[in-house]
């Protein structure tokens, strides 16, 4: 069992920075792939960002890209995402996924195994 647990959101204005935090418990030699998503009012979970167990290049949604950076403490389990220049579409709840080695798709919030009670980002215009 995981527990995960998402910190750092809150209110800015538009143009704002902030950085989110996911912390997920249990085996700290394990490695495991963690993924952001959000979710706003009335939509659909939707992927943000995510980092391989493994390692390598992270994957970003295109709406994202070039705004926000994901980063990792492997050894920590932990998983951070900076983000610049927010913009009003970016309010939304932010959920923090872990996903077990089950080799699925990480873009698909079906893919994890684990989820955080999210953190709540607001950006006002």
């Amino acid at each position: 069992q995981v527990h995960v647990e998402e910190s750092g959101g809150g209110l800015v204005q538009a143009g704002d920075s902030l950085r989110i935090s996911c912390a997920a418990s249990g085996d700290t030699t394990i490695r495991y792939t963690m993924a952001w998503f959000r979710q706003s009012p009335g939509q659909e979970r939707e992927f943000v960002a995510s980092s391989y167990w493994s390692g390598g290049a992270e994957i970003y949604a295109d709406s994202v890209k070039g705004r926000f950076t994901l980063s990792r403490d492997f050894g920590e389990n932990a998983m951070y995402l900076q983000m610049n220049n927010l913009e009003p579409d970016d309010t939304a709840v932010y959920y923090c996924g872990v996903q077990m080695f089950n080799g699925r798709d990480v873009r698909y919030p079906s893919s994890m195994d684990y989820w955080g009670k999210g953190t709540l980002v607001t950006v006002s215009s």
